[in-house]
């Protein structure tokens, strides 16, 4: 596996990669499972925007795993050198790639470039449900903080009125 530094041709890839991967890991996800479609659009739409923001506030800090010249994953970052503190917002792989080390090396590679910027500490999050980024994490020497819980409310008053 080759990393290499993101190009601004990747996006499209990258979000394709993105959408398959967070299937039933998003919270979007799981907002669309119970309030539907919003505003016209769905869960793959406003999770594939998180990359562009991403691609938006910090392009050096995403980084593009190939094999064989294929855009095969991705994992962006970006920093806060007032805070020292650098945050993992996406990681994601092909389906046939993973479960292979793949995101392990990436995730390394990730911190290796924080450490470079002097920083003291990384952040990533990840949903209680999945299990294998909640295992690699730790195996890196991640150390669970706090739970976090999303809650979401509707705004119209029909929807409201339903419940």
């Amino acid at each position: 596996m080759k990393i290499r530094p993101y190009h601004p041709d990747d996006l499209a890839v990258l979000k394709e990669i993105t959408v398959e991967a967070f299937q039933g890991v998003s919270i979007d996800h799981g907002i669309e499972n119970e309030f539907g479609i919003i505003n016209d659009h769905d869960w793959k739409w406003r999770k594939a925007r998180h990359v562009e923001a991403d691609a938006c506030r910090e392009p050096e800090g995403i980084f593009v795993a190939e094999l064989e010249g294929k855009i095969v994953g991705y994992i962006s970052t970006w920093h806060d050198p007032e805070e020292s503190i650098g945050y993992i917002p996406n990681m994601a792989f092909v389906p046939e790639c993973r479960g292979q080390g793949m995101g392990r090396k990436l995730l390394e590679f990730a911190l290796d470039h924080f450490r470079k910027l002097n920083l003291s500490l990384a952040k990533i999050e990840t949903l209680e449900q999945n299990a294998i980024g909640n295992h690699l994490y730790t195996s890196l020497g991640f150390k669970e903080i706090v739970k976090q819980v999303h809650f979401v409310a509707p705004l119209s008053t029909s929807s409201t009125d339903e419940n």
